[in-house]
């Protein structure tokens, strides 16, 4: 029997179509089952049909700039401590 969080780690690979058909028949069980994990996946699925039909906006420069400092600050904390 397939958990929740068992669930939560297959949901991209599920909403992707890439789970073999055995692990989707497991999946699909486990969300008419389940109405917390049948939310976590229509909301999902439903908010990534929105996004993908979207046109992309460009980030400031600035934002594009303190997001880059940020990460590469991540990174570099990153390293120091291992």
């Amino acid at each position: 029997m397939l958990t929740c969080k068992d669930f939560l780690h297959e949901l991209s690979e599920y909403l992707d179509e890439n789970v073999d058909a055995e692990l989707r028949s497991k999946l699909e069980r486990h969300i008419s089952e389940c109405p917390n994990c049948w939310v976590i996946a229509d909301t999902t699925r439903r908010t990534i049909r929105i996004y993908k039909g979207m046109d992309p906006y460009p980030i400031p420069a600035e934002v594009e700039g303190r997001l880059m400092r940020a990460l590469e600050k991540k990174m570099a904390d990153k390293k120091r401590t291992q």
